[in-house]
C-alpha cells in the first residue's frame, strides 16, 4: 500500500475535487490519498464527493490555520 500526498490548498472549487479525483484514479486499490485543503467549500465538498464516489474517507483533521488534512482510501 502506498500513500500519496496532494496539496490543493491554493485551488478553488470545483477544481479541488477534480484534482482529488484525478489523483485517486492513479492509485491502486487499498492505497491512501492524503489531501491538504482549506476550510470552507473544499473541506465541505472533497470528503462528501469522495464518499459519493464510493471512496472510504478515513479521517478529516485540522493541521494548522485554515489547512486541514483528509485521508481517503481507494
Amino acid at each position: 500500500m502506498a500513500t500519496k500526498v496532494l496539496d490543493i490548498t491554493k485551488e478553488h472549487c470545483p477544481m479541488t475535487f477534480v484534482k482529488t479525483k484525478i489523483e485517486l484514479s492513479k492509485l491502486q486499490s487499498g492505497d491512501f490519498l492524503e489531501v491538504l485543503l482549506t476550510e470552507g467549500e473544499p473541506l465541505d465538498n472533497v470528503p462528501r464527493n469522495a464518499r459519493e464516489q464510493g471512496y472510504n474517507v478515513l479521517s478529516v483533521e485540522h493541521v494548522e490555520g485554515t489547512t486541514h488534512k483528509v485521508i481517503i482510501k481507494k
